[in-house]
């Protein structure tokens, strides 16, 4: 037998130089790096799979948002020409001193190039079925002026059966709310407008592709003359002039030639200028951003996850990276495979998610779309560019910034260091860490305290709040496991130990996992809080706005008949009634006074509501003004003292009719009768413009207030008026935000889904990372039940500190908020409570399928640690 001599030490060190001796680069790695990513890409790709799908959620959430603007802004074009398919060029007012009427018209129509110039009005005009109710929204119920041409038609509203309108007692509408409601030519409708119900005779159906129609509105034609009475801004005016150019003359040579006669203070505007208006709506605009900014907040908590994910593959695939390091692959070799991996990733999940964002798209057509209304579908162009280069550029950047960090740390690492497991990280980085999230928390904190009013301030300290919290996690972490260990200890023995020691054992990636749950959380109490303090104040507002027994007032967009005040004290069950108007005068000083125009005689008798006089008489109202303590004193009057100014325009400028009145009397008086008090007709008579009806306020019989309100209810048949008392004001105001609170809780739910991902995503790295420990564990009596219950704990514990951290900022944030708006502050305890519980739920079902695979998988296996 032949002996082998066994290698001297320096032959040993020989073959370890030669072994670790650099390569040169045709020694390297052999193969593309795209072929070897692409390989490792799908070789974990079941440990890719929940960060791919939290980008895929986040990038669904900006394509859909861009896709659906997208569509609004085409649609409101198309709609634009549709609904005006003979108008060139367009004269309207910009202010109160210039006006489009009939003199200018006439002139216009002598331009040469003009075949047509039409005075156009447009005004609300509310649609009432049979049974009562209205058709179609409120908010886009439009009433317009059926103006035929030479062969007696109006090309705007084609008429698909009967004729136009001919008189005041006739109309004609849209041919959807005509199906709708049920009518048809020759029967008798109601038409609210200008606060009264008006009864006419259908003529005609027509077909029109009009915004309000969109929007789920009705459109009501009228003939000119009752239009003009209707919708007129002033006598002979219009709310704009439309002309059509004769053949031959283009758009531009039209407006020029307009351009140069019309007076300052009109604005002349082509077609093309009148569809980009259509389609750069600033409530469009505004939504979209409402809508990208929740998009980005779902992305910004899936930078979490995905950074998570990157640097416990890292760990995992240590040994992986040292050899490629070894055999001659540099640091920068390391990086850029790490970085191409999740590159591929976010790529993978942006195509996957702008096609899922189609389907986001018309569901926020269905969220933020019209009630009822003519079928309208979202259509969204699925090969816009925009979107879909957004939608790439997120995937590819989100993953690719969330995994650089991971990757540079795993390039940085020696060879030989990298061979290791674990590297502990350097105390000096986690008190960098610890001393940077104080500075930031206490800053942050520090601006809420003071931000007021100004919401920049109190978004960048909130953001300043957070991101200090997230540093300082860490450190909580440590704290709150050490805090948790004896009474873990005792209700669930070696299990909750184990668990808090992995929760520990890693601070920085405890903090990464439930950071996302912090943030997420921190939106909903800040939304919870702001919105729950808000709805309060205006629940009391509500009530104290309703002085007397009952209040009528008119829905969003309608109005009040000047009548109805008297009307309703003739009523069975009504001892007084009065209307409440409001006014406003602009003062020599340069500020402004609000007063509210009621009836001197019911005030003064206290038939509607009581108020104490401080000083004067009320019986003196009818010549003179009357106001509240708190303004006299604010300015410094008394009674006998003149106030002088002008009445408010339109605009906010004081260029009406003036006011001169002597203060006969100061008071003290509910907020709706305030804070001033001025008789009736010193905004309604002598030629001045009317003020609006703002209310009208009815005092009811000693317990009659409900066959009153009955009463009302059946004379005045207005389905634009609502009849309260004050439990009704208040309900009323409750509903409003509820509604808000809905709709904010649907779009904040799909981060929070986002962040229980990211929870069970770490939980299964961590049955990965972790899988000879566990071996370790069942070999040595833990049972399957004990390795369930153990993530569960971890997981547990993660949740609730991110939880703890996120309804701390949250309440913070909502308080601020709710401060500024100068709202009574009310927090939700039972609410936030429930949000901390469910995070403790979260963390329970994000630990179910780990742990389920972590206890079956054979001990002999898992000593190996193979776990995956």
């Amino acid at each position: 037998m032949r002996l082998i001599r066994a290698p001297t030490r320096l032959t040993q060190d020989r073959t370890v130089r030669r072994t670790t001796a650099p390569t040169s680069p045709s020694t390297a790695p052999e193969g593309p790096m795209f072929r070897i990513v692409l390989r490792s890409v799908f070789r974990d790709r079941h440990r890719f799979a929940l960060p791919a799908f939290a980008v895929l959620i986040g990038v669904a959430c900006v394509s859909g948002s861009l896709l659906y603007t997208g569509s609004l802004a085409r649609d409101a074009e198309r709609l634009q020409r549709a609904s005006r398919p003979d108008v060139s060029v367009e004269v309207r007012a910009t202010g109160e001193r210039a006006a489009a009427d009939e003199a200018l018209r006439r002139r216009l129509a002598k331009l040469p190039g003009v075949a047509v110039a039409r005075g156009t009005l447009r005004g609300w005009a509310f649609l009432v079925a049979p049974d009562g109710t209205l058709v179609g929204e409120p908010s886009a119920d439009i009433g317009v002026d059926h103006l035929p041409g030479a062969r007696g038609a109006d090309p705007r509203y084609p008429m698909t059966v009967g004729r136009g309108p001919h008189g005041p007692d006739e109309v004609a509408v849209d041919r959807w709310a005509a199906d709708l409601a049920g009518y048809r030519v020759g029967d008798r409708v109601r038409v609210v407008v200008g606060g009264e119900v008006r009864t006419a005779r259908l003529t005609g159906v027509f077909t029109v592709d009009d915004p309000a129609t969109a929007a789920g509105g009705t459109v009501t034609a009228f003939d000119a003359a009752t239009a003009r009475a209707l919708f007129a801004p002033g006598p002979g005016r219009y709310e704009s002039v439309t002309l059509t150019a004769a053949g031959g003359t283009s758009e531009a040579a039209l407006a020029e030639r307009v351009a140069a006669v019309v007076p300052r203070g009109l604005d002349v505007a082509t077609r093309a200028e009148l569809d980009a208006e259509a389609a750069q709506s600033p409530d469009r605009k505004k939504l979209g951003t409402i809508l990208l900014l929740f998009a980005g907040i779902v992305l910004f908590v899936s930078v979490f996850l995905v950074g998570n994910t990157f640097s416990m593959l890292s760990a995992l695939r240590a040994r992986e990276h040292a050899l490629l390091r070894a055999v001659g692959a540099g640091r920068g070799r390391v990086l850029a495979q790490v970085l191409l991996e999740a590159a591929l990733v976010g790529a993978g999940a942006a195509v996957v998610g702008h096609v899922l964002g189609v389907g986001v798209a018309m569901l926020l057509g269905t969220l933020f779309g019209p009630a009822a209304g003519p079928a309208n579908a979202v259509r969204p162009d699925v090969l816009a560019p925009l979107p879909l280069v957004t939608a790439l550029c997120l995937g590819v950047g989100c993953t690719a910034v969330s995994a650089f960090l991971p990757a540079r740390r795993a390039a940085a690492t020696a060879p030989v260091a990298a061979l290791r497991s674990g590297l502990p990280v350097a105390a000096s980085a986690s008190r960098r860490r610890s001393w940077a999230g104080g500075v930031c928390a206490v800053l942050g904190a520090s601006a809420l305290a003071t931000a007021g009013e100004d919401l920049g301030v109190l978004c960048l300290a909130t953001s300043a709040l957070l991101a200090g919290l997230v540093l300082l996690t860490p450190l909580f972490a440590w704290g709150v496991t050490r805090v948790l260990r004896v009474p873990v200890r005792r209700l669930t023995g070696v299990r909750g130990t184990l668990a808090l020691a992995n929760a520990r054992r890693d601070p920085q990636r405890t903090a990464a996992t439930s950071g996302a749950l912090t943030v997420c959380v921190a939106l909903v109490g800040a939304v919870t809080v702001a919105v729950s303090s808000l709805s309060a104040t205006a629940e009391q507002e509500a009530m104290t706005a309703v002085p007397g027994d009952l209040r009528i007032t008119a829905v969003d967009f309608g109005e009040i008949g000047d009548g109805t005040a008297a009307r309703v004290a003739r009523l069975p069950h009504v001892a007084a009634a009065g209307s409440v108007r409001e006014a406003g005068f602009g003062l020599p000083d340069g500020s402004h006074l609000w007063t509210a125009a009621v009836d001197p005689h019911a005030v003064n008798e206290g038939r509607l509501v009581g108020l104490r006089v401080r000083s004067g008489d009320l019986s003196g109202l009818s010549r003179g003004i009357a106001v509240t303590t708190d303004l006299a004193e604010e300015r410094g009057w008394r009674v006998g003292d003149r106030v002088t100014g002008r009445r408010l325009s339109d605009p906010g400028t004081a260029d009406g009719p003036p006011l001169d009145r002597e203060i006969v009397a100061v008071y003290d008086g509910p907020e709706a009768l305030g804070p001033a008090l001025l008789p009736e007709r010193a905004v309604t008579g002598g030629g001045r413009p009317a003020a609006g009806v703002n209310a009208v306020l009815v005092r009811a019989e000693p317990g009659r207030t409900d066959a009153a309100k009955a009463e009302i209810h059946r004379a005045l048949r207005n389905p634009m008026l609502l009849v309260e008392d004050r439990a009704d004001a208040a309900r009323a105001a409750r509903q409003g935000f509820g509604s808000l609170l809905s709709v904010l809780y649907a779009l904040l739910s799909v981060t929070v889904v986002v962040a229980a991902l990211g929870v069970a995503n770490t939980m299964s790295m961590a049955v990965l990372e972790r899988g000879r420990e566990i071996g370790l564990l069942r070999a040595v009596g833990l049972r399957r039940a004990d390795v369930r219950s153990m993530l569960r704990v971890e997981a547990v514990v993660v949740s609730v500190l991110g939880a703890g951290l996120g309804v701390l900022a949250g309440t913070a944030a909502g308080r601020a908020a709710a401060a500024g708006a100068g709202a009574v502050v009310g927090v939700p305890w039972v609410f936030l409570l429930a949000v901390f519980t469910g995070a403790g739920v979260i963390g329970v079902l994000a630990a179910l399928g780990p742990g389920v695979r972590a206890a079956r998988v054979p001990v002999t296996r898992a000593v190996g640690g193979e776990v995956g």
